[in-house]
């Protein structure tokens, strides 16, 4: 395929499903306007204020209201700051998969600690959350936090029911997140591939890691109401900005890149996926800030020159990354090196999840709506 990059964003044939138009603008930029264009800033303080009546309505008597997830990234904090002054009463959910930075624990304990929050932190076995992962390298696919993604997912599913509480408030937002190539990975929701991929390489059974099927979610959705909702949309959500609050306000500390709170998500994103699959993240990131005008085209492109990896924390990173997952560089290099695979060479539910789209679409929208 000839190179070519989106005029509108920065989006590139690095995506190969990627479509321009006549005019050299990308599909993303198109999907990404469309899904702003549905929650309008017009009305916004309105649609908040009825979600956080209703979230209070419905959580009268019980002990929390609604559940959070928390990394101590900055979409994350920014939930945590937004709904305790908004006067809700969340519980914060954290899922420790052995890869959590210094860094992540402190922001997360002066966050929740100057908020007055709850935390309930699960705790993976790492041998088998080890294995899990090990798997997904071994299967030689560029979604290799899919692990994660999805224990996180069913993991507040399961403390929502827990709990009696219909919301789940996610740092999921149109403002940075608008745009990420389904090419670069798969559905994280898929717990058909994850089994399949540890059946052909898992040695370790998977007791402790929180699992949901297709049925589980749709039955949380339609008969437990459970609403997942990106509750940074309903705010006006700078990431810049949000940080030197966070900063000045309760001393957090940044990570230097989106989800670097995770020192394998840093290795991940910096090095494997621009090493082994040509995908560099910083890429849909920075288009989403584009098209939500929280930066322009010309300083994405400069940040775009720099370096994939901080070359002070390289080495140091792949030597622990090396040695966490127990094995040699021998073999970790032959991990990288194996050709590459998608989702569809193992066992998938793609049919449900990529051509039901538009069923999965409007499913998505009864997800997010109280």
């Amino acid at each position: 395929m000839k190179y070519q990059i989106c005029r509108r964003c920065i989006m590139d044939t690095s995506d190969p499903t990627i479509r321009f138009d006549s005019n050299g603008v990308c599909n993303h930029c198109k999907e990404a306007e469309y899904r702003i264009s549905q929650c309008p800033k017009e009305g916004r303080e309105a649609r908040l204020q009825e979600l956080v009546t209703t979230i209070k309505s419905e959580g009268e008597g019980k002990e929390y209201d609604c559940i959070i997830g928390v990394s101590g990234g900055a979409d994350s904090t920014a939930v945590a700051f937004h709904v305790k002054r908004l006067g809700l009463r969340p519980l914060a959910i954290h899922f420790d998969n052995g890869w959590n930075s210094e860094l992540a624990v402190d922001n997360i304990t002066r966050t929740l600690e100057a908020l007055e929050i709850d935390l309930f932190t699960y705790v993976v076995d790492w041998e088998e959350f080890r294995d899990l992962q090990l798997c997904f390298l071994k299967a030689s696919l560029a979604n290799c936090e899919a692990p994660t993604d999805h224990g996180i997912d069913a993991l507040l599913f399961k403390m929502a029911k827990k709990y009696n509480t219909r919301f789940i408030l996610s740092g999921s937002n149109l403002a940075t997140e608008s745009i990420m190539p389904i090419s670069w990975g798969h559905y994280t929701q898929d717990l058909r591939l994850l089994k399949a991929v540890h059946a052909k390489f898992g040695k370790v059974p998977l007791r402790t890691m929180p699992l949901m099927t297709v049925r589980d979610y749709i039955k949380s959705v339609f008969f437990h109401k459970i609403r997942q909702i990106p509750f940074l949309n309903y705010v006006d959500y700078n990431k810049d900005s949000a940080k030197e609050m966070f900063a000045r306000e309760i001393g957090w500390r940044d990570y230097g890149g989106k989800h670097y709170e995770s020192v394998w998500t840093r290795f991940f994103q910096g090095y494997y996926l621009p090493k082994k699959f040509g995908f560099d993240k910083r890429r849909a990131h920075l288009s989403s800030m584009i098209i939500s005008g929280q930066i322009n085209r010309e300083d994405a492109l400069d940040q775009m020159k720099l370096a994939t990896y901080d070359s002070s924390l390289f080495t140091q990173d792949l030597d622990f990354v090396v040695k966490k997952f127990n094995l040699t560089q021998q073999e970790f290099d032959e991990l990288i090196n194996t050709p590459n695979r998608t989702a569809s060479d193992y066992p998938n539910s793609l049919f449900l999840f990529h051509k039901l789209m538009w069923a999965k679409n409007v499913f998505r929208s009864i997800a997010t709506k109280a």
